[in-house]
């Protein structure tokens, strides 16, 4: 009987062990996502990949920030999660400037902090999660210059300043060739009005020297193909990422193509690296991880991107369908 006592007390000593390791995450642990423009079809990919990472930790996560392209709204979101002592922060920089001194106060507190999409290379961030911006713009820019001939005149929609559109623009220009001139960059300071009315004032012209459209974010090009539409005009349209509409316009033939990225990746991944950063943190996280050979953090994660055009459209579609039905 002495015997049986000592074996039931080890398996419950064993079974207490397992359960106290079985899950290493605590009911407060919270990760938050900050961005801006919260509400576009490309966040609400992010936020679901958000979600499913936060499922499968059992964690708690929430996506904040400004519904519209507001830097400074974004600076005061990320700020008030700082605040709360969250167990890590993602984020998508806007503007690097105003969003640099926040990020390294966040550090400072030993608060993991990851960009995703977009990059604010010079602060103390632990690693930057996203496409390979430059190289999207290789992709956009050969298939530009392949469907112009090789010359003619560019309208860019943009926002200067942002790091990954003006990495996506230098990958352009360097593919494009000299052939093809970026003749008008029109900042649309996340308000997609802007490039509505820029195309209908320059494809209204009769002397207008356009012969293309690159759209370097999300909104711009549903509005561009609209007015490209409606005026019959023969210009070529090269969009960036897949919101519902400019999948449609792809179909209509509207728009030559697009650049796929994958922000539900992005997302997911993010807050699993965040969510080792930390359970196993560093001595510190304020030191630059770039020139250390042993670091456990790889400087950039590139999640990869995708060109979408006529003839893998409706499979894209298809596919992504498919996965929602999974869901």
């Amino acid at each position: 009987m002495r015997l049986l006592s000592v074996v039931v007390i080890l398996v419950f000593a064993l079974m207490g062990a397992t359960g106290c390791t079985s899950s290493r995450h605590e009911a407060s642990e919270k990760y938050y996502l900050v961005s801006t423009n919260t509400k576009l079809p490309y966040w609400q990919t992010a936020s679901s990949g958000l979600q499913r990472a936060g499922a499968q930790l059992g964690v708690v996560v929430e996506m904040v920030g400004p519904d519209t392209y507001d830097p400074q709204a974004e600076k005061q979101a990320f700020t008030d999660a700082v605040a709360k002592k969250p167990a890590g922060i993602l984020i998508s920089v806007a503007d690097p400037n105003i969003l640099k001194p926040a990020i390294d106060t966040a550090v400072a507190q030993q608060i993991p902090v990851i960009t995703m999409d977009a990059d604010a290379p010079d602060s103390k961030r632990a690693t930057f999660i996203g496409t390979n911006n430059y190289q999207a713009g290789l992709i956009g820019g050969k298939l530009l210059a392949k469907l112009l001939g090789g010359k003619g005149s560019v309208v860019v929609f943009t926002m200067p300043g942002q790091v990954n559109l003006d990495e996506r623009l230098h990958g352009y220009k360097d593919a494009a060739g000299d052939g093809i001139k970026f003749a008008h960059v029109v900042d649309i300071k996340g308000d997609p009005r802007i490039a509505f009315d820029t195309t209908n004032e320059l494809v209204g012209k009769k002397d207008s020297k356009v012969d293309a459209v690159v759209c370097l974010e999300a909104s711009a090009c549903k509005e561009v193909a609209e007015v490209i539409n409606r005026n019959q005009s023969k210009r070529v349209v090269i969009a960036m990422d897949t919101d519902k509409e400019t999948l449609e316009w792809i179909q209509k033939g509207v728009i030559a193509a697009t650049i796929g990225q994958k922000p539900f990746t992005m997302a997911y991944y993010g807050v699993k690296m965040l969510d080792d950063l930390h359970h196993y943190k560093p001595s510190t996280l304020d030191q630059n991880w770039s020139q250390d050979s042993f670091s456990t953090l790889p400087t950039f994660v590139d999640t990869g991107a995708t060109l979408i055009d006529k003839s893998n459209v409706d499979a894209f579609l298809r596919g992504r369908e498919a996965v929602k039905g999974s869901q």
